[in-house]
């Protein structure tokens, strides 16, 4: 039986449930609804298209909004598989391609960004527009976390937070994170609600192979730094939280700096999960970006030029929105 959003959940269109489609024999899951120009929400490592409950209905409204389970998360198929970031761009342009759309708006979330970058390098002429939330691929921190979960043994120690006992620990270091008003607070909710999203070993097997391809014990094992000079032309938006814990917001003046004309907005008061915290306001940001703007067109030979010659990016043209609300992660 399909899984439902509740009636709150529910755009114009009709109820957004979840589909599957078939691609190179496994089965993959994505939620759709909204008609017009095609918008991609990809979800960050061990999450699920559910995370963007609370925005799809607002997106759908405007546009299609299609939005997969990562191969090896939510009601996807977990094989043992590639799951480095060129293989889910990949896999992005399979589906795309099942479902009929050529192009569009792509927004991706944590490993999702990284997934959206990987997507617009390799497929630019399917990209209209990248919108990067929090995104991995830019620097090399990353929350330590996530580092010892990159480690040997991690899936015994996932395992065990998901004892009764464990969990009433936990719960109680999240409060005395929140009475100590932590950064860290912020997101605890939402990263315990990963770590329930991983129920049984073929997940977190999944869900380690998946972060061991782009985390290791030193950090983010690459960055898409020395390929961003590739991205003028392609309307880019960065949105981070603010008080980020798990990449930082250092990260987005980073990117912001080394994607020609791209905007930068801070999410001064929320962490890893703006579009969660603060739905409203995302969902403002990212219509806004949409409408301001022309989908990227792609030129072979512009390509083939900047490849050739690594031409430095240019000024942001005038008019560029500034960055606003950053501060310290």
């Amino acid at each position: 039986m399909a899984t439902q959003y509740g009636p709150q959940h529910r755009p114009a269109g009709g109820t957004i449930r979840l589909r599957h489609r078939t691609v190179h024999g496994y089965r993959r899951a994505f939620r759709m609804a909204g008609k017009g120009d095609a918008v991609l929400l990809i979800h960050g490592i061990g999450d699920s298209s559910d995370t963007w409950r609370d925005i799809m209905p607002g997106l759908a409204k405007h546009y299609r909004v299609i939005a997969p389970d990562l191969l090896g998360h939510g009601h996807s198929d977990k094989p043992r598989a590639d799951y480095s970031l060129a293989a889910y761009a990949n896999g992005m342009r399979d589906l795309l391609s099942v479902l009929g759309v050529e192009r569009a708006t792509i927004v991706g979330h944590s490993l999702g960004g990284a997934v959206a970058m990987q997507f617009a390098y390799q497929f630019p002429e399917r990209c209209e527009r990248l919108v990067l939330v929090c995104t991995g691929g830019i620097g090399r921190q990353v929350t330590p976390l996530l580092r010892a979960a990159s480690l040997p043994g991690a899936e015994v120690a996932m395992q065990m937070l998901r004892l009764p006992t464990m969990r009433r620990q936990v719960g109680a270091w999240v409060q005395v994170l929140k009475w100590l008003r932590s950064d860290l607070a912020v997101d605890a909710p939402d990263l315990l609600r990963v770590v329930d999203a991983l129920p049984d070993a073929t997940s977190r097997n999944a869900f380690v192979r998946t972060l061991r391809a782009v985390v290791d014990w030193r950090g983010q094992v690459g960055t898409m730094l020395d390929r961003c000079y590739l991205a003028r032309g392609m309307p880019t938006m960065l949105l981070w939280g603010g008080r980020d814990q798990v990449l930082p917001a250092l990260h987005g003046g980073l990117g912001h700096v080394q994607m020609p004309g791209s905007r930068l907005e801070i999410f001064e008061n929320s962490g890893h999960f703006p579009f969660r915290t603060e739905p409203d306001r995302f969902l403002t940001s990212v219509r806004d970006f949409i409408d301001s703007t022309e989908p990227a067109s792609f030129s072979p030979e512009e390509w083939r030029e900047m490849l050739r010659n690594r031409r430095p990016a240019p000024r942001p043209p005038a008019g560029t929105p500034p960055v606003r609300n950053l501060r310290p992660a």
